[in-house]
């Protein structure tokens, strides 16, 4: 901890990657919403990421100046990782805004008088309604920067604090504010990197010499790496234009741009041949990685943790059609999800055994139900939770179920609107379907899919007739309960579809 001109004294603090959520064990930087050096506040909104279920703007439990951001966007962090450092004002010249860094979110800690971190005003959230188990973070000093022609006046790196705390930051942040050994480059950073084209008659084939040097690469983004595979780079290949020759992002795709413009020039026929031979070979394939919404680590959890077992019936819902459509003649109009999610909370009534969660090898059965439903979007499959859905009516669930449905297209939904369910209903139906095996949500017990409603041949009071068909399945956990209660559960949500007054005795 040092003390700057102004008499402020600062710590540099890390803020780590947070627990977003149940179940999620990293997240992907899609971007960066400050800058190395910017002054941000605490609470303040510092970058946005991807997780298996949103996209969330994770703020920073500190008020400083940004000293180093880890990672470039694109890259992916697991849960814990370094997301930025902040110098952090502290002592009796820093304002009470700025001493933001007392957070058990991220790893934050008091240290300037080993106080608990409510004492000390800063946040204690990362996200609303979440926090972490992570250990407290690492505390390192800031030393002064090295006097170098180089460097330049301060002034703008505290300008945001005001006062003599903006003076302090000034003095005394000259070496916090520049980037750390993965800080994030600037977009205005010199780019000179690119394959150096051998000389006429110099290469490998002529004189067995101009390989590239065997060890370690100056290179630190997985996301940098991975753009060097996919365009066939040798990174020993690449001259960095990062701090001390790291190699950037920018780099690697000036190379690639290189290595392109190249490949359309004039060769001879031989080497064009085998250029074509190579273009050919990878224009018919389009690589995508998994990861995201799109790497559903939670789905394959699922599969690999879970002893699931399916049951189906078809039901028919012509009568359950015209309730529907005699509700919404006489007031706000109900969805046909808001119905089935009103049938599947009865039917968890009646068998609170699937209303439940494995957790560490124990079962946890729950008296209220937190009803998630699948919700394809333009990214991915979400699943929002409609909380307390036991307690709703079937107005109040179809203005909740559009209230989500909304803000899932939007990108809008939180963290607490996409964890803590117990009981998943998945509408499969409309993608034109009549029956799936869904997976269940782990670390859910069950999971009642719905197919489309058809016509089809029906026996209907002892005559064939032309009714409106769906396929109900329901996936649930063998370990939670046997087929009996499984098959039980279904059974009264197929009469319920049936019959629709079978509700009532449920009201």
């Amino acid at each position: 901890m040092d003390r700057g001109e102004g008499g402020v004294m600062a710590e540099v603090r890390e803020f780590t990657l947070p627990d977003l959520g149940e179940g999620l064990t990293g997240a992907e930087i899609v971007r960066w919403l400050v800058e190395v050096g910017e002054v941000v506040a605490v609470d303040q909104p510092v970058v946005e990421v991807e997780t298996a279920k949103a996209l969330v703007d994770v703020p920073c439990p500190y008020g400083g100046v940004v000293t180093a951001r880890f990672g470039e966007e694109g890259t992916e962090l697991p849960v814990g990782a370094p997301l930025l450092t902040v110098a952090v004002p502290t002592g009796e010249g820093g304002s009470s805004a700025a001493r933001g860094g007392s957070s058990a979110v991220g790893g934050g800690s008091s240290a300037v008088d080993g106080r608990a971190p409510a004492a000390e005003g800063g946040s204690g959230n990362v996200l609303v309604g979440y926090g972490t188990s992570a250990p407290s973070a690492r505390r390192r000093r800031v030393r002064p920067a090295p006097p170098t022609p180089a460097s330049g006046p301060a002034e703008g790196v505290g300008g945001g604090l005001g006062g003599g705390v903006t003076e302090g930051l000034a003095g005394g942040l000259a070496s916090a504010t520049t980037p750390g050994p993965v800080a994030a480059s600037s977009p205005a950073d010199p780019v000179a990197a690119h394959p150096v084209p051998p000389a006429p008659g110099s290469g490998p084939e002529a004189n067995g010499a101009a390989r590239p040097a065997p060890g370690p690469v100056s290179v630190i983004s997985p996301l940098v790496r991975r753009l060097a595979r996919e365009h066939g780079l040798d990174l020993r290949e690449l001259r960095g234009s990062g701090p001390d020759g790291l190699i950037l992002r920018a780099d690697v795709e000036k190379a690639a741009q290189a290595a392109r413009t190249a490949q359309a020039a004039p060769a001879p026929a031989a080497v064009a041949a085998g250029v074509a031979r190579t273009g050919a070979r990878g224009a018919d394939e389009t690589r995508v990685p998994v990861r995201g919404v799109r790497g559903a680590e939670k789905l394959v959890r699922s599969r690999r943790e879970i002893p699931d077992a399916t049951c189906w019936v078809d039901a028919d819902a012509t009568e359950l059609l015209a309730a529907r459509a005699a509700m919404n003649a006489a007031g706000p109009k109900i969805s046909l999800l808001a119905l089935l999610a009103r049938i599947c909370t009865a039917a968890l009534a009646r068998h609170p055994e699937l209303n439940a969660t494995v957790s560490e090898g124990e079962i946890i059965r729950r008296s209220d139900v937190h009803l998630g439903f699948a919700a394809q979007i333009d990214r991915g499959l979400v699943v929002p939770v409609v909380h307390d859905a036991h307690a709703r009516d079937t107005a109040g669930l179809s203005a909740e179920l559009t209230r989500l449905t909304e803000a899932a297209r939007s990108g809008t939904l939180t963290p607490a609107e996409l964890t803590g369910g117990t009981f998943t209903l998945n509408n499969y139906g409309v993608f034109g379907v009549d029956g799936s095996t869904p997976i269940i949500n782990h670390p859910e017990a069950a999971m009642l899919g719905v197919g489309r409603i058809a016509a089809k041949p029906w026996v209907h009071q002892d005559q064939l007739a032309i009714r409106q068909v769906v396929q109900l399945s329901l996936t649930f956990d063998h370990r939670v309960c046997d087929g009996g209660t499984a098959g039980g559960f279904l059974r009264h949500v197929a009469d319920c579809v049936e019959h629709p007054a079978v509700l009532l005795r449920s009201v």
